[in-house]
C-alpha cells in the first residue's frame, strides 16, 4: 500500500500500516528510514507434515515473520488458529516492534502462526505439530535472535514443547528461547496475570487523568480468555463494577454487576458456557456487548471489533484495548470526535510482553524474582509508558494512538541511525 491510500478496513496489516504511515509522516521520518522500518526483516512460510492419530498424514501451513531486530531480538507469540494468514502475522509482528518500543524494552517484533484448529486436534497431534514447526525454525530462533511466546490457541505447554525441541537441536537446555513457559521450566511468576494487570494499570491511569473514581466506573470486557478474565478479576478486586462480559459464545450485560470470581469458576473450573451463567443478566452477542452504556470498555478478544460502521455506538468514556487491533483505522476519527479517551493496544496490552521480558532476563541470569517484584517492576514500566504517551499526545496535538506510534517509531529510528546500515 502506498502512502496516502485508504486501507481496506478489515485487513489488519493495512490497518497497522496506515497508523505507521500517519505517525511517520507527523515525525517527518526521512524516506530511507521510513522504508526500512515499514518492511519486515524476513518472512518465512513453512509446510509442516504431521502424522495424525488416525494414521493419515496432514500438511499444515505455518508462518514466522521477523519484523525488526534493531533494538534487540525479535519477540512475539505463536498462534494456532484456522484463520491465520500471512497478512495477520505481518501486522502482529509489526505491532510487536512498536509495542516493545513504546514500553522501552530491548526487543524487536516477531510473530508466528499455523493454520489449524487446535480444538479438534489431540494433545499428541498438537505436540507433533509444535515440534516440527519449531524444528523447521530452529536455525532462526534463539535467545539473541527470536523469542516466541504463547498466543491464541497455544499455551505454556506449547511453549514447553518449543523450548525442549530447540534445546535438543542445540544440545543444551535453553530456557530463554521462549517465554510464557511453566514455572517449573523457567517461567516467571506473575506472567499469567501480566497482560490483564497491564490493562488495569492503564485504566487506573486513565481514570485518574479524567478525574473519575474506580468505584463509579461501570466496566465492560469483551473476551474471557487469559487477558479478559484476569483483567475482570483484578479490576473487580480493585473496586471497578463489571457490568458486561463476553466470550466467543456470546455476551451478558447486567447493570447490577457480576460476581467475577463466580463467573471465572463457572467458565474455567466447571467448563460451562459464559452465557449460561445463572442470574447473568441480558444475553446478547459478543459484539453487541461493546455498545452498551459504560464508563470503561475493554475489547480483549480479537481484531476488527470496533469499525467505521459501529464506532458511533460506543458509549464509553475510556476505551482500553486488551486485544491486538480491536479497533480499525477508520474508527479512530469517530471515537476521537466522540471524545473517547483511547488507550491503544500497543500500550494497553503491553503488560504481557513486559513480563515476558522479565522472564527472559531471569532465565538468562538463572535467578528468579518474587511475584511482588515482578508486579512492582511492571507497574513502573506501564506507568512511565502511559505518562510518556499522554504527554506526547498533548504536546504534538495528536490522539493517544498516533502518539504511541510516534514514540515507538522515534525510538526505533534513533536506534537504527546509531547502528547505521551494514553493507
Amino acid at each position: 500500500m502506498s502512502q496516502g491510500n485508504a486501507p481496506e478496513e478489515m485487513n489488519v496489516y493495512q490497518n497497522a500500516e496506515a497508523r505507521f504511515e500517519e505517525a511517520a509522516k507527523k515525525l517527518g521520518l526521512e524516506q530511507g528510514i521510513y522504508r526500512y522500518l515499514k518492511y519486515p526483516d524476513k518472512e518465512i512460510t513453512l509446510y509442516i507434515p504431521v502424522g495424525l492419530d488416525n494414521g493419515t498424514l496432514e500438511v499444515f501451513t505455518g508462518y514466522r515473520v521477523l519484523h525488526s531486530t534493531v533494538r534487540g531480538p525479535g519477540k512475539g507469540g505463536i498462534r494456532f488458529a484456522p484463520d491465520v494468514s500471512l497478512d495477520e502475522v505481518r501486522a502482529l509482528a509489526a505491532w510487536m516492534t512498536w509495542k516493545c518500543a513504546v514500553v522501552d524494552i530491548p526487543f524487536g517484533g516477531a510473530k508466528g502462526g499455523v493454520i489449524c484448529n487446535p480444538g479438534k486436534m489431540s494433545r499428541g497431534e498438537l505436540e507433533r505439530l509444535t515440534r516440527r514447526y519449531t524444528a523447521e525454525l530452529a536455525s532462526w530462533l534463539g535467545p539473541e535472535r527470536d523469542v516466541p511466546a504463547p498466543d491464541v490457541g497455544t499455551n505454556e505447554q506449547t511453549m514447553a514443547w518449543v523450548m525442549d525441541t530447540y534445546s535438543m537441536h542445540v544440545g543444551q537446555a535453553t530456557t530463554a528461547v521462549v517465554t510464557g513457559k511453566p514455572i517449573e521450566l523457567g517461567g516467571s511468576r506473575g506472567r499469567k496475570e501480566a497482560t490483564g494487570r497491564g490493562v488495569m494499570i492503564c485504566v487506573d491511569k486513565a481514570v485518574e487523568k479524567l478525574g473519575m473514581k474506580k468505584q463509579d466506573c461501570r466496566t465492560i470486557i469483551q473476551g474471557f480468555g487469559n487477558v479478559g478474565s484476569m483483567a475482570a478479576d483484578l479490576m473487580a478486586k480493585a473496586g471497578y463494577k463489571i457490568i458486561g462480559l463476553a466470550d466467543i459464545g456470546g455476551g451478558l450485560y447486567n447493570e447490577n454487576g457480576f460476581d467475577v470470581p463466580a463467573v471465572i469458576d463457572w467458565v474455567t473450573n466447571q467448563k460451562k458456557r459464559l452465557q449460561d451463567f445463572p442470574g447473568g443478566g441480558t444475553k446478547m452477542s459478543s459484539k453487541d456487548v461493546l455498545f452498551q452504556p459504560c464508563d470503561v470498555l475493554i475489547p480483549a478478544a480479537i481484531e476488527n471489533q470496533i469499525t467505521e460502521k459501529n464506532a458511533a455506538s460506543v458509549q464509553a468514556k475510556i476505551l482500553c484495548e486488551g486485544a491486538n487491533g480491536p479497533t480499525t483505522w477508520q474508527a479512530d476519527a469517530i471515537l476521537d470526535a466522540k471524545g473517547v479517551f483511547t488507550v491503544p493496544d500497543i500500550l494497553g496490552n503491553a503488560g504481557g510482553v513486559t513480563v515476558s521480558y522479565f522472564e527472559w532476563v531471569q532465565d538468562r541470569q538463572g535467578f528468579f524474582w518474587r511475584e511482588s517484584e515482578v508486579n512492582e517492576r511492571l507497574m513502573d514500566i506501564m506507568v512511565n509508558a502511559f505518562d510518556v504517551v499522554v504527554k506526547y499526545a498533548e504536546t504534538h496535538k495528536v490522539n493517544n494512538r498516533i502518539a504511541s506510534y510516534m514514540v515507538a517509531i522515534d525510538r526505533v529510528a534513533k536506534a537504527l541511525k546509531l547502528r547505521g546500515i551494514y553493507a
